[in-house]
């Protein structure tokens, strides 16, 4: 446990280190993110904090993980390094989205040929096992992009995206040193550290942006980090003391935050006529701070969230897939109305 302290302090002090260096640059070099229409800052800020993340992880993840080991997972770095230059050239001169898919997809295909990190069925999710080689591959991709684009789309407050991947990241990093799966606890703990640092900076007023280049390296080492959930999870002995019986549930309770905003938006813009793909004002976190809360309390109220689904899937560790994901599905809607009944009766009050 000492060297994934000493990785996850590490990678802090190289971020910390790093990011008023950025600042500085970015502020003398004009490379910064100026309030819009849809934005919700008020003032010039840079955004490319994202490097700083990437440098502090990438250093202390070379630092701390044996040569041997390194050299096994240097095919799940090259990923990372690929959406790191998509979202750096992406922060700087802003790419068509086909570009930043396409990115996406080579990055993913490096993942699943050559580090044969992938989904290889439903893990017994509606009693559905394995699928066909080209199914996995397929569902694989579309697990990935779905995830690491989520978590893009929840980066719109200070705090809120570190915030919600520091959760995630404590749990797998833990998890994972648990089971005996030392190098992704030590990947975990390598991004976690990174993050904090970046927090300091990002925390309401903020002094800087991750932008692309963060939320999209963070999304990816995500995605890469629940499916390894997943696999290792289910292959586990049933008699292992740190199984879950529900592998996609659990997994998905730890990355809940940006899967229920990304499905509450598209819902919300399908049923106003319009294409899920239009950006707007309709994420979870503008639907609080319309209840009169701040960057920080609202960032907050997320994460308080994020740990209670969290919690409820270490305390039904013992049931079935089907059971977690209806008891995830029922919460997540009773929870959803909840926000919205709060929003119409503040705005019935303010036209009273």
């Amino acid at each position: 446990m000492a060297n994934l302290v000493a990785a996850a302090v590490t990678a802090f002090v190289l971020s910390f280190l790093i990011l008023p260096v950025i600042i500085k640059y970015s502020l003398r070099k004009n490379l910064v993110d100026v309030p819009g229409r849809r934005k919700i800052h008020k003032k010039i800020t840079p955004s490319l904090g994202g490097i700083a993340i990437f440098i502090g992880f990438f250093l202390s993840v070379i630092i701390w993980i044996d040569f041997p080991q390194l050299s096994e997972i240097k095919f799940l770095l090259v990923p990372l390094f690929i959406v790191f230059v998509i979202g750096v050239r992406d922060d700087l001169v802003p790419l068509r989205a086909y570009v930043k898919l396409f990115g996406q997809i080579v990055a993913i295909g490096f993942l699943m040929f050559f580090f044969d990190e992938r989904l290889t069925g439903l893990y017994d999710v509606f009693g559905i096992g394995e699928f066909p080689l080209w199914l996995s591959y397929l569902l694989t991709l579309a697990t990935i992009i779905v995830v690491t684009n989520a978590f893009n789309l929840i980066d719109g407050l200070d705090g809120l995206a570190g915030t919600i991947s520091s959760v995630a990241l404590l749990f797998f990093g833990v998890w994972f040193f648990l089971v005996g799966d030392l190098v992704f606890s030590v990947l975990a703990f390598c991004m976690l550290g990174s993050i904090l640092a970046f927090l300091i900076f990002n925390w309401d007023p903020s002094e800087i942006f991750m932008g692309d280049t963060g939320a999209l390296v963070i999304g990816l080492m995500l995605s890469i980090m629940t499916i390894h959930f997943i696999n290792e999870n289910y292959n586990l002995s049933r008699y292992d003391s740190y199984k879950f019986t529900a592998s996609v549930a659990t997994a998905a309770c730890v990355i809940i935050i940006p899967l229920i905003d990304t499905a509450r938006i598209i819902i919300l813009r399908l049923s106003k006529g319009q294409s899920p793909l239009k950006p707007d004002k309709s994420h979870i976190h503008h639907a609080i701070m319309r209840l009169g809360m701040t960057h920080a309390q609202t960032t907050l109220i997320l994460a308080t969230v994020h740990v209670i689904y969290i919690g409820l899937a270490i305390a039904a560790y013992k049931l079935s897939e089907n059971w977690v994901l209806l008891g995830l599905l029922v919460f997540s809607i009773i929870l959803s109305v909840f926000l919205d009944r709060l929003i119409l009766r503040r705005k019935t009050v303010k036209d009273i």
